[in-house]
This record gives structure tokens, C-alpha cells and sequence, in this order.
């Protein structure tokens, strides 16, 4: 049995087992098993050793784990390397190797290469955890200026170091830019259906051209996206990233790229 695995904290949101078993079942690979496992920081490690040691062949990352796990691997792909944010495992020459998909993937999720459809525009990002860092590296330098705000003010700054363009701009956590093209959660708030980020985006009032875009897939709808969809703004949720980090990690592991068909799309949906 090929033991695959997702680990993250909390876990209980992620429909990764139910996608890449569709996958796995529909190329006929019928010793192959995907998981979900809830962990803490100090299991790190041994998930590392469970990936050297062939106990498990793959792993994908979620958080908050997306750069705790980094200390642990022997080499990083180069995405992974310039972004410091890992989402994707597996062994090659006796190392584990850390890998990025979440880049391509938040690029995909875009009919057009986001950093085109956004060329000179202004983007503002909600977070500075794991997956933000990505974000960013997908836009790359065709964008004006990003606008990121993060409650903890330090790891906004630490992304701002990290980046060699200079278009990055930290805004205290509850202030707002002035309007922007694209207005990005990259945080864990809207898991749950209670949840709120409790920021003001009254300026955002039937802007009908800008997009609010949530990285959380589950629920479909959060309430960051609701308050924006009754703006009258348009919204996006994290479904299509997820699906497409999803593929690419499954390539990696396998040599197949899955089809992101509607069947994929509706099972995701349900």
C-alpha cells in the first residue's frame, strides 16, 4: 500500500482525500491511499522521517505548517526556495524534498495569468502566513503596488524584506488602501461560518470591478465573500487554487496530470 497523506491544524476542512482518491481510483491505482491527519508542530519532524523512510510517499501541507516544516527537508524546488513556503513532499535521491505548487496553482485558478490581468494595478492582501508568499510570487512584477495588512505587523515586514521589487507596502491591521483591483484573504478566518475578519470596506461600495478573492475553498462561500458579493463587488473563492496545487502535486507524486473536469469540480461542490 502507497500511503499519501495531508497534515495541517485544524484538518477537518480539507477535502484533499476526497480529490486525490477520485484521482487515484479513476487512473486505476489501486494500492494507492490518500489521508488527512491533524497534527502539532512537534510531529514535524517525524512526518519527515515517515516520507524517508517510504512509510509514506507523498504529503501535502496546509497550515499553519507551510514553513515550520522547511528546517526538517533536505532541499527545496526553487519556488519553494524564493517563496520559503513548502505544500507539497515526496523523496527523490534519498532526500525528502519540499516543493511549491501553491504558485501555479493561484495562477491557474486565473482564466489569464494573473500578473497580466493586473498589470499596474493595485492589489490588497489580507495575511502574511504560509501560502502568502505565494500569492505574491504568482503576481510577480507586473502589479503596481501590494498592499499587505497582518495582525502580527513583524511577519508582514519579514514578506516585505523578502521582496526584490520593492512594490510591497504594509498597512496597519483595520486600515484599508484606498481602492483597490484585487482584495486577497490569505488567512484561516471564515473556516468557520461564524467567523468575521472585521475589517471596513464600506469605500468598496458597488465596485463592481473589483474582486474579492478568498483562498478558502470550504465553506464556498465565507462571509468575507458574502459582505463583498453584497456590495456588489465580484467574488472568487479558493476552489480553483486548490484543485490546481492539487493536480500538480499529483504529477509529482504519480507522472499523471488529472483532468480538472466538472465531475472533479461538482464532488468538491457537494
Amino acid at each position: 500500500m502507497k500511503k499519501f497523506l495531508v497534515i495541517g491544524n485544524p484538518i477537518k476542512h480539507s477535502s484533499s482525500p476526497l480529490i486525490h482518491n477520485y484521482w487515484m481510483k479513476k487512473h486505476n491505482l489501486k494500492d494507492y491511499v490518500y489521508e488527512k491527519r491533524k497534527v502539532e508542530e512537534e510531529d514535524l519532524e517525524s512526518i519527515v522521517e515517515q516520507v524517508r523512510s517510504d512509510k509514506l510517499i507523498g504529503v501535502n501541507i496546509t497550515l499553519p505548517f507551510k514553513k515550520k516544516i522547511i528546517p526538517f527537508l533536505d532541499n527545496l524546488d526553487d519556488i519553494a526556495i524564493y517563496t520559503q513556503s513548502v505544500n507539497t513532499l515526496f523523496k527523490t535521491h534519498n532526500q525528502v524534498m519540499g516543493l511549491n505548487t501553491d504558485v501555479q496553482g493561484f495562477t491557474s485558478s486565473f482564466t489569464k495569468d494573473p500578473a497580466i490581468e493586473y498589470e499596474g494595478k493595485n492589489i490588497f492582501i489580507i495575511g502574511a502566513g504560509g501560502v502568502t508568499s505565494s500569492i505574491i510570487a504568482g503576481l510577480h512584477s507586473g502589479i503596481n503596488k501590494i498592499y499587505i495588512t497582518n495582525r502580527t505587523k513583524e511577519k508582514a515586514e519579514q514578506l516585505k524584506k523578502q521582496d526584490l521589487s520593492k512594490r510591497i507596502e504594509i498597512i496597519n491591521w483595520g486600515e484599508i488602501p484606498k481602492v483597490c483591483d484585487l482584495v486577497i484573504n490569505t488567512t484561516s478566518v471564515g473556516l468557520k461560518n461564524d467567523e468575521n475578519l472585521d475589517l471596513d470596506f464600506k469605500g468598496y461600495e458597488n465596485k463592481k470591478n473589483v474582486l474579492f478573492y478568498d483562498i478558502i475553498y470550504n465553506p464556498k462561500e465565507t462571509n468575507f465573500l458574502k459582505d463583498a458579493r453584497l456590495r456588489g463587488n465580484k467574488t472568487m473563492n479558493g476552489k480553483m487554487m486548490f484543485l490546481n496545487q492539487a493536480a500538480f502535486a499529483f504529477q509529482k507524486w504519480t507522472n499523471i496530470y488529472p483532468t480538472i473536469d466538472d465531475e472533479v469540480i461538482k464532488l468538491l461542490e457537494k
